[in-house]
Formats: C-alpha cells, sequence, structure tokens
C-alpha cells in the first residue's frame, strides 16, 4: 500500500543524503568484496530498509547506479521511483543513467523527469569508467541543470573492487574531483555534490567547495573516525553550510556512522547543519514549525 504521507522535516532527526539499493536475490563476488572491506552489514531487503529508517526518523536518499562493470545485478530506475513512492515520508528518489551511452542517456533521463518524481541524479564515474569534464556528458549535465536538481558524483577511493584482482577493472583516476571543477564552471547552476570524503584528494575537494557555490560534499563512505583533519577544521568554519550527511547504506549504517560522528570534533552548533538543515536548504525542504515569536 502506497503511503501518501508528505515528510515531515520537523519529525525527523537527519537527513541521509547517499544511500543505495539493493538487488534483490544473492550477492555477487562484487557485494562480497565490498562488504568485507567496510566489515559491516546492514538489514537485507526493501522492506528492512524502509523499516530502518523510519524507525530511526531519518529520511534518505535513495539510487542504484547505470553501470555494466561490475557485474552486480541491475536495479532500474523505475524501481527505485516506485520504492521511493511506497515511503514517501522518508524517502527522495535519485535516478542514474551513464552518460556515455550517448543519446539512450538523454532520453532516459528525460523519461524519468517527465514522472514528477525525481529529486536528483547519481553519476559514479570510476565504474562508468569516463572522466566528469568530458564532453560526452556535457549533454546530460544540460538536462539535469535545466530540471534543477543535483547531481551526486562519486569521488575518492572505491569500496567497490576493493581486494579483487586489479581492483575488479576500475581505475581510480576517474574518482580525482578535480575534474568537476570544470562541470562547476561550465554549469554554474548545476547543484553538484561531490560524494565522499575524497581520499586520497581531500584538499582538492575541499579547494573545489570553497571556491564555487554551487559544490558541496557528502561524508558518506567512511567512519567519521577516518575524517582528515582539514576536513573537520574546514567543516567548523567556511564550510559548515556546504556538507552534508551521508552514510553509504547497505555497506555502512547511519547508528555505526552517527555513533562516531558524536566522537568527533565538530562543534555543537555545526552538528545540526550537516545531519540536516543543510540538506533541507539543499533540496528546498520547509519546516512547518512555527517561527518564534
Amino acid at each position: 500500500m502506497v503511503d501518501e504521507k508528505v515528510m515531515d522535516v520537523d519529525h525527523l532527526a537527519a537527513i541521509d543524503v547517499h544511500t543505495h539499493v539493493e538487488h534483490e536475490g544473492e550477492g555477487t563476488e562484487t557485494d562480497e568484496a565490498a562488504r568485507k572491506y567496510f566489515g559491516e552489514g546492514a538489514p537485507r531487503g526493501r522492506q528492512g530498509m524502509a523499516e530502518y529508517y523510519r524507525s530511526r526518523r531519518i529520511a534518505c536518499v535513495i539510487f542504484t547506479v547505470d553501470e555494466r562493470m561490475s557485474g552486480r545485478p541491475q536495479v532500474s530506475n523505475d524501481s527505485v521511483l516506485e520504492f521511493a513512492a511506497q515511503n514517501r515520508d522518508i524517502m527522495m528518489p535519485f535516478i542514474s543513467v551513464d552518460p556515455t551511452r550517448g543519446p539512450l542517456a538523454i532520453s532516459e533521463a528525460k523519461r524519468l523527469l517527465r514522472t514528477g518524481q525525481v529529486r536528483g541524479f547519481k553519476l559514479h564515474p570510476q565504474i562508468q569508467q569516463f572522466f566528469p569534464n568530458d564532453p560526452v556528458a556535457y549533454p546530460l549535465y544540460r538536462v539535469i541543470e535545466e530540471a534543477g536538481v543535483p547531481v551526486v558524483f562519486h569521488t575518492g577511493h572505491s569500496g567497490i573492487g576493493t581486494g579483487m584482482p586489479g581492483g575488479g577493472g576500475i581505475r581510480l583516476k576517474y574518482g580525482n574531483p578535480i575534474y568537476i571543477d570544470d562541470v562547476a564552471v561550465d554549469f554554474p547552476d548545476l547543484k553538484i555534490i561531490m560524494a565522499h570524503p575524497s581520499f586520497p584528494w581531500q584538499d582538492e575537494a575541499i579547494s573545489i567547495c570553497l571556491h564555487k557555490p554551487n559544490v558541496y560534499i557528502d561524508l558518506s563512505g567512511w567512519s567519521p573516525k577516518y575524517f582528515a583533519p582539514n576536513l573537520i577544521q574546514y567543516g567548523n568554519s567556511l564550510l559548515k553550510n556546504k556538507l552534508l550527511f551521508g552514510s553509504d547504506y547497505p555497506l555502512i549504517t547511519p547508528d555505526r556512522w552517527l555513533a562516531d560522528f558524536a566522537k568527533v570534533a565538530f562543534k555543537d552548533e555545526v552538528r545540526p547543519l550537516i545531519l540536516k538543515e543543510n540538506a533541507m536548504r539543499l533540496f528546498g525542504l520547509a519546516s512547518k514549525a512555527a517561527p518564534a515569536s
């Protein structure tokens, strides 16, 4: 049964901007390698995911990745939209199309946007095998910019493929965030989220986020206890309005992430910005609470 409730941001404790919808069925070799790398499991199945987030009063951005490289069964964009519609009180769906597919990517993006349900796009340059500033991707960026929704780029190291022969064929060079700087220049109205602390290019990511007003960083894919000191330093100051809570569920759960976040040196006044308020502004989520008199 479809849940018709509208998201109540005042009820939420946090907004997780980075979660993956898992394929149904047995895990692949790539899945198992990723779970070994992250060292954690989460409730299996989509219903388990919905119950997990709802019980913790955490909203989540959900998505799949349009890719063929890893050999993992694909989760369709349509199923992501359907799952979010069934849980619209806590879920915001992003879609994913591989920009190297050219006109097919554009037509698929436009078809999905016409549903009126799409809240953003997810791109993974390493497993889609493109540099973010490759002109092949620019027609897709124009579509996303015109739609007025954010786009998430994977940056930095890849947990997917880690420990597999040849890293599962994944080339880490595509995850260098410096190439996103060109995108931010050429599409100044495109809202860009650089996913993950961008190891080993953290300084580049911080510089881009400082310099370009349309660029944000989500903190998913790493336990906060491993955050670089300069990320925490800038998060407490010049980037306090540009950092977003993300877990990378199911590989890292919010329970683990939040427990470690409580132990690192973010200022008390910065924590609610990272956990919810910055995402509210980015996604245009309004509080219904009456202003103080």
